[in-house]
């Protein structure tokens, strides 16, 4: 196994999940997902307990859902509250496995494993997704690819120079120190690049000319999120690594949910504080991202496939994949201690 289980994952954004069925697997689980008339939201198993079609094809009644194919009908909490012979008394001994669902950040976290461990103090700290003077917004990729690629991918900026060429890539990355380091279960990668012509996103972001002061600080956290701080200032401004909110900033949100070893679901986003009330930007930057983040998945299914197709061969990690061994040693580790206890 690749993946954590008693861990908190992503099932989908906010508006992804409403009073029809979603059907999407995570983990290898087959879940079902829908918003009851309150507005909260179901997990279940996506197997109907009798023939196991699956739920996602069923009729909503209420806040119950009907089988397609004989009829029987679960409630929210999974049990039987009608049987396929409707003159049959109930046997709520029928019933379909849910699971635990938090919902924060304009998120839906699902926790696939041991329910007693499912505590919503441990998904992680998204502060810019809520703080006051700022906005965010984002959507989904469906991506065939192992999802700790992605982290690798997210981890390792100096692709942006080739893969993103057109809009936040440059030469000077490729030409900037960088530095990290993990503490806990968090790693770090990160870099400043000084005194720079702007790429052309952040150009018109600033609204203005002149050479700037760049940043990037990419940062892992269990089970597999990664927040990359990324922003510009100009030069003089006194912004530094540590401390940049002189110029323009965004915090790049991204989760990787497992759906099976080779693919998984893709939840990015950014959130940002500059324009923060203009819809329309909002709008045609959710765009411009998913342009980006489109690039990266043509780059992973590819080498997906070419790692399934030379088994021989294995990954090998340069001074640039740093950031990308760290997350992998720190998931390796965390798997160890759930299998092994």
């Amino acid at each position: 196994m690749s993946w954590l289980n008693n861990a908190w994952y992503v099932a989908g954004w906010d508006y992804e999940i409403g009073s029809e069925p979603l059907a999407r697997t995570i983990c290898n689980v087959p879940v079902m997902l829908y918003r009851k008339l309150d507005r909260s939201v179901v997990a279940m198993r996506d197997a109907c307990p009798h023939r196991m079609l699956p739920l996602s094809m069923g009729l909503r009644e209420g806040d119950s859902i009907r089988c397609r194919y004989h009829g029987l009908k679960l409630g929210p909490d999974g049990v039987a509250e009608e049987m396929p012979l409707r003159s049959e008394p109930v046997n709520t001994r029928v019933c379909t496995e849910t699971f635990i669902v938090h919902e924060k950040y304009r998120f839906v976290w699902i926790w696939i494993g041991e329910k007693e461990k499912a505590d919503p103090s441990l998904i992680p700290e998204l502060w810019p997704c809520e703080a006051d003077g700022w906005t965010h917004d984002g959507g989904y990729y469906h991506v065939a690819c192992d999802y700790r690629l992605m982290i690798d991918n997210l981890m390792d900026l100096t692709h942006e120079t080739y893969v993103h060429s057109g809009s936040i890539g440059q030469q000077e990355l490729m030409e900037s120190p960088m530095e990290s380091r993990t503490e806990g279960q968090t790693a770090y990668l990160s870099r400043w690049i000084p005194d720079i012509d702007a790429p052309p996103f952040w150009r018109g972001a600033l609204k203005k000319d002149g050479n700037v002061d760049r940043w990037q600080i990419c940062r892992f956290d269990l089970p597999a999120s990664v927040m990359i701080d990324v922003g510009v200032a100009p030069v003089g401004s006194g912004a530094t690594l540590e401390s940049h909110d002189q110029g323009v900033r965004g915090m790049v949100i991204d989760f990787m949910t497992p759906e099976t070893e080779t693919t998984h679901h893709y939840f990015w986003g950014m959130a940002r504080n500059f324009d923060i009330d203009d819809a329309g930007f909002t709008a045609r930057f959710r765009e411009q991202q998913a342009a980006v983040f489109a690039e990266d998945r043509e780059i992973l299914e590819a080498q997906q496939r070419a790692v399934e197709t030379n088994p021989d061969m294995k990954l090998n990690a340069y001074s640039i994949d740093q950031g990308g061994v760290r997350a992998r040693r720190i998931i390796a580790k965390a798997i160890a201690a759930e299998t092994s206890g």
